[in-house]
């Protein structure tokens, strides 16, 4: 955790006992241990109440509370304009309408709460069209920063997500759509057992993202009802919040050309980050096939790589030292030719096999 908030959370938290105990203690009645204990739980309480309100907006940033910040005072613009209203008509009715001071000024309250909240929802709905609502100004960053990644449904099934998150690369990036969300429950109720088992595992790796601290994963509440395709409801995001999207179906990756987006696959960052091979290197491979070629045999390295080596063929279900003579690039991955080191061993054994 950053050393500055914890600083800042002691600090209020101290602050907090202190203030609430030296009120209790400097009333009329004066000092005494009762009142100094009741401050100081008090103060804990308030200071707990402070570091908890803290831990439950951790995920939200700056651009959300500064919304938020401009929602309120949306809401309390309405709500002087209602209370004005409210204020006209009493005094044009005041003849036929008569209401006591305690209940007009509940009202108010109320028409202030009403217009507080409605802004406040608005202006977090609609975080990206307020420069529509204000003419002639337009909110753009001042700065160059990352672009956001947003999280198809296919990526959390898929569980190198967890490791990939866990690698520091895409803290403070992360997003995922809440319709994304609400078709995962809706998958979880499913009668296709398949579908359902794949939903759970997607929302279990939803949870340990969340516990993910440093990822500070974010969700956005947009949604388009009129959109029924997930697809198009994620590019629909994607250009809303000029962000990328994070995916691991095969199958999409060329839509968003055609949408002037970006799409991240992990499929292809994962063969990106294969081990490369340098002519002349040696490694130990378990050949597991006969290949095309007379006498050739195929392995596989840990990541699925596929290494043809000439001369073997003659070692099926041995491992055996090779030489690597090129590295072929294929749409399919990456090929590895090899030499079988040990073939002169192999000669030398079916000799011994011809004395017999």
């Amino acid at each position: 955790m950053n050393v500055a908030i914890v600083f800042t959370r002691t600090f209020f938290f101290v602050l907090s006992i202190l203030f609430l105990s030296f009120y209790m203690v400097a009333g009329s009645t004066g000092f005494s241990l009762p009142r100094l204990f009741t401050g100081i739980a008090l103060g804990s309480i308030f200071g707990s109440l402070l570091i908890g309100v803290d831990i439950l907006f951790r995920r939200f940033n700056l651009r959300s509370f500064n919304t938020a910040v401009l929602g309120l005072f949306f809401g309390y613009l309405m709500g002087q304009a209602l209370v004005l209203i409210f204020s006209t008509i009493l005094a044009i009715s005041a003849a036929s309408v008569h209401l006591s001071a305690e209940v007009k000024e509940v009202i108010e309250i109320l028409f202030f709460l009403f217009a507080i909240y409605v802004g406040t929802l608005m202006t977090l709905r609609s975080a990206d069209e307020i420069y529509v609502s204000i003419p002639f100004i337009k909110f753009t960053p001042t700065i160059h920063k990352k672009k956001d990644l947003l999280v198809d449904v296919s990526l959390l099934g898929d569980a190198r997500i967890i490791d990939l998150a866990a690698s520091g690369l895409l803290d403070g990036h992360l997003v995922v759509p809440r319709f994304a969300m609400k078709d995962l429950y809706i998958q979880a109720e499913a009668m296709d057992e398949q579908m359902r088992l794949k939903a759970k595992r997607s929302l279990e790796a939803i949870k340990k993202l969340e516990t993910m601290g440093s990822l500070e994963l974010r969700y956005n509440e947009t949604d388009f009802p009129e959109i029924k395709d997930p697809m198009n409801k994620m590019i629909r995001l994607a250009r809303l919040l000029d962000a990328n999207i994070l995916t691991a179906d095969l199958s999409q990756v060329q839509i968003p050309a055609m949408e002037n987006l970006r799409l991240i696959n992990i499929h292809d960052l994962s063969k990106a980050m294969k081990p490369l091979m340098q002519t002349g290197e040696q490694i130990k491979i378990k050949i597991q096939r006969y290949g095309k070629e007379p006498r050739q045999g195929v392995g596989y390295l840990e990541d699925g790589t596929m290494v043809v080596v000439n001369g073997g063929g003659d070692f099926i279900g041995d491992i055996i030292e090779t030489q690597v003579l090129s590295v072929k690039h294929t749409t399919s991955g990456r090929m590895i030719f090899c030499n079988a080191i040990n073939e002169a061993m192999h000669v030398r054994h079916d000799e011994e096999k011809s004395e017999f």
